[in-house]
């Protein structure tokens, strides 16, 4: 963040009310509405007859610019609207330029899988607090830039992955049938009714890459339809029904007849399926990659398959996927595109793993909920790249009370001069947490006024080698005799 955004810093005789509408502090992807369980089953039971507080916002809530790309789902976009938010919707991803003209002015930024975030878009996002990945992946966002900058990113790590486990369990059978073949054939007029080379999945093996969500849901699934489940990972996880984790990845592909990667896209994981690991694999046997394009050497799957090594394979992601739908999956894209096409029994999907209503509704709820949360009062908890930190919501019931959020550079010294700098109001409640080279702290203070706010952030702003900006500030009124204060300030880190 390079600057304050004008049009949300308002002066101090231009106050007004802003309630929130619906906002909590519960962690739980589907209850992100309501309050965390008490462990006190009396203090639980007097919480449910009370009727919920109402809480404090710290700014005019139509000040705030979202930009929505790639088709966010509906029910993201609803949370964000209901807010009273600004929000742009565009269905697709823009070219670099494009985005660097749209980012600018804008506070928040939605985007899936194809949007690049990468550092030469994000120094033009003056504005930018947050960033929301309505999808499982980051690795499109620069994060380590978007941390020292001030900018959380938030995502969706487990709510498509029914829709991917069950895609794969499709594409398990389908293989196993050479049911895609036979129905393009069927299609261009061809009966060929054939029993050789198709197989029943009872009793067969799954080999299972990567036994995190996605992995452990598909293992349940294949168990119960009878075949023997063996997974790796590079930790010990543990077994879920009758599976059982081997201790390579080339002990998995001398053992399976089929064989799924769920793995993230990382420099280890850079083709680790390649020549070396397609002869390892049984002959015969089958490939289902769903998890990221870099994962696989194409080339060597191609030669693989020509081969009779591999039997069949499904493939959901690519090294380079188009930025939208079109003709546009060809050998201007990918080299090997027309040699990978003509294979047979060769399954070829965009993407489309977690691309079900169902799990796009949860994406779209949980991702937005997470931008509120962060935007309304600077809750972090689910951020991929900044300290999980949370306090409960400053009310109405609290009046003349204020919230800093102070992000910084970890390093000796600062939270003792912010805390001085603190120490002269009444501090209510404070959280301060580090995550490498960027710290993150959030306290609310009470007893204090429009006046108060100004010095406490002249104060900080002064502080050495900080380069401090509010992102808002604003005095909220709930009535002539009563004056409610909040108030949120950004850091912005030094490049």
């Amino acid at each position: 963040m390079a600057s304050a955004a004008r049009d949300i810093k308002p002066n101090q005789d231009e106050l007004s009310t802003h309630v929130s509408r619906s906002l909590s502090l519960s962690t739980s992807p589907i209850a992100s509405f309501h309050s965390p369980p008490s462990s006190h089953g009396g203090m639980a039971h007097a919480a449910s007859s009370t009727r919920a507080p109402k809480l404090l916002k710290p700014f005019a809530t139509e000040d705030i610019k979202i930009l929505l790309l790639e088709n966010v789902n509906q029910t993201g976009r609803d949370i964000l609207l209901k807010q009273g938010y600004q929000v742009e919707y565009l269905k697709s991803s823009l070219p670099e330029d494009e985005l660097i003209e749209k980012i600018r002015d804008v506070h928040v930024i939605g985007i899936r899988s194809k949007t690049k975030l990468t550092e030469r878009v994000l120094k033009e996002a003056r504005n930018l607090i947050v960033i929301g990945c309505f999808c499982i992946g980051t690795n499109q966002v620069d994060l380590q830039y978007a941390a020292n900058h001030g900018m959380a990113v938030f995502n969706s790590p487990f709510s498509n992955s029914r829709s991917v486990a069950e895609l794969v369990v499709a594409e398990i059978i389908a293989l196993a049938r050479q049911l895609c073949d036979r129905s393009s054939e069927m299609h261009n007029g061809t009966w060929n009714k054939v029993s050789n080379k198709c197989w029943e999945v009872r009793g067969k093996t799954l080999g299972i890459v990567g036994y995190g969500h996605i992995g452990s849901q598909l293992s349940v699934l294949a168990d119960a339809m009878g075949m023997t489940v063996i997974y790796y990972d590079v930790v010990n996880l543990m077994a879920m029904g009758t599976s059982r984790q081997v201790p390579t990845l080339e002990a998995l592909l001398r053992e399976a007849d089929f064989v799924t990667l769920h793995v993230p896209e990382l420099p280890e994981t850079k083709n680790m399926i390649g020549p070396e690991q397609f002869s390892q694999m049984k002959r015969g046997s089958y490939l289902i990659n769903a998890s990221r394009g870099s994962v696989v050497d194409i080339p060597a799957l191609i030669q693989a398959m020509r081969e009779g090594t591999i039997a069949g394979a499904a493939l959901d992601v690519y090294p380079n996927e188009p930025a939208g739908n079109g003709d546009y999956f060809n050998n201007e894209l990918n080299s090997w595109g027309a040699d990978l096409r003509s294979l047979k029994n060769l399954i070829l999907t965009p993407h489309i793993g977690g691309s079900t209503e169902e799990a796009q509704s949860a994406i779209g709820i949980e991702v937005a909920e997470a931008l509120v949360r962060y935007v309304n009062e600077g809750v972090t908890i689910g951020a991929v790249n900044m300290p999980e930190v949370n306090l409960r919501s400053l009310t109405m019931e609290e009046p003349n009370h204020g919230r800093v959020i102070y992000i910084h550079q970890n390093i000796p010294g600062v939270l003792r001069r912010v805390n001085e700098i603190l120490g002269d109001h009444n501090v209510d409640k404070q959280m301060t947490d580090s995550r490498g080279d960027v710290a993150y702290l959030m306290a609310d203070i009470s007893d204090v006024n429009a006046s108060n706010i100004k010095e406490l952030y002249e104060k900080l702003e002064s502080l050495p080698c900080m380069s401090f900006m509010p992102l808002e500030y604003r005095v909220i009124r709930q009535s002539k005799k009563q004056v409610e204060l909040t108030v949120n300030l950004f850091n912005q880190l030094e490049s």
